[in-house]
């Protein structure tokens, strides 16, 4: 039986170029993509709330959200910030949010990606 990997070491480990056919092969294939976009965001952004998150993500990928932050958060990767928004989707009338902001162990991996990449070039 092959040990399942957390979400930081699926991050770390995730190489530029996925074979559309290893991602078929996953069955958690969506919500895979999604910790991608999330974290991506993330890197991209000093905080973030699932409003801005939404905008970006196709809508199949909506259902996938609060499971993917869940499972970043839980791996160390994003941490809340102690704010709050309201939500700007019509379904959740204004539900508060909370925002994130990628931690420590979140550059340190993105340090590890670039450090790879470049390595290989």
């Amino acid at each position: 039986m092959t040990r399942r990997l957390s979400v930081a070491e699926r991050l770390a480990a995730a190489e530029k170029d996925i074979l559309l056919a290893d991602i078929a092969d996953q069955s958690s294939w969506d919500r895979f993509l999604v910790e991608q976009a999330v974290y991506a965001y993330g890197l991209a952004h000093d905080h973030f709330s699932a409003n801005d998150l939404r905008d970006v993500l196709p809508e199949l990928g909506h259902g996938y959200l609060g499971a993917a932050i869940g499972s970043l958060r839980a791996g160390g990767v994003i941490e809340h910030t102690g704010h709050m928004v309201p939500s700007t989707s019509g379904p959740t009338h204004g539900h508060r949010l909370s925002v994130w902001r990628l931690t420590a162990k979140g550059h340190a991996i993105a340090a590890q990606r670039a450090a790879r990449t470049e390595k290989a070039a």
